[in-house]
């Protein structure tokens, strides 16, 4: 049985990233959808807090004929000790999956087998452009799974993200 372990901040969890665990989940056996930066939340960056994100993964998910699980990862800090950290948080896997170098490199360091992750029309499906769209009142909705905009209405996520991004400083100072 072969497990792999895929991690994002997932701020929101959209088609992208979800294209990409369909496409693991047909290459392994079980997927771990690590929630990394964890322990962010209410910031333009950060806007949805963990569990606001398992949800979205999880109901996301549903519709895979695999077995996934959803686990939050706060970030360390330390690079030197960051995938103990995340192996310590997760269920065992066998192969990470991603493309940011950093990552890479340190899953490498570690001796895990590091897998590149396929990218999904990366000019719209970018966390960044999602956001922006919410607090822009654009369209976003046709971005993400049904799942993730379940989520964000049961949360008022696009008001929360519009307020977290207004200014306290009257215009013109």
């Amino acid at each position: 049985m072969l497990r792999g372990f895929y991690i994002g901040r997932f701020q929101p969890y959209h088609s992208g990233h979800h294209a990409v665990v369909k496409q693991i989940a047909d290459d392994i056996d079980e997927v771990v959808v690590g929630v990394g930066s964890a322990d962010q939340s209410h910031t333009e960056r950060n806007p949805f807090t963990a569990g606001e994100r398992v949800m979205m993964i999880t109901k996301s998910l549903r519709e895979l004929d695999a077995t996934t699980y959803v686990v939050p990862i706060e970030d360390l800090n330390r690079n030197a000790v960051w995938v103990s950290h995340v192996q310590s948080m997760s269920p065992t896997f066998d192969i990470a999956y991603s493309n940011n170098p950093l990552v890479v490199r340190l899953f490498e360091e570690a001796g895990v087998e590091v897998r590149q992750s396929p990218m999904f029309d990366r000019g719209e499906l970018q966390g960044a452009e999602i956001r922006q769209r919410m607090t822009e009142s654009g369209a976003w909705r046709e971005l993400v799974p049904d799942g993730v905009v379940e989520v964000v209405e049961e949360c008022n996520g696009v008001a929360r993200l519009g307020h977290i991004a207004e200014s306290d400083v009257p215009s013109g100072d």
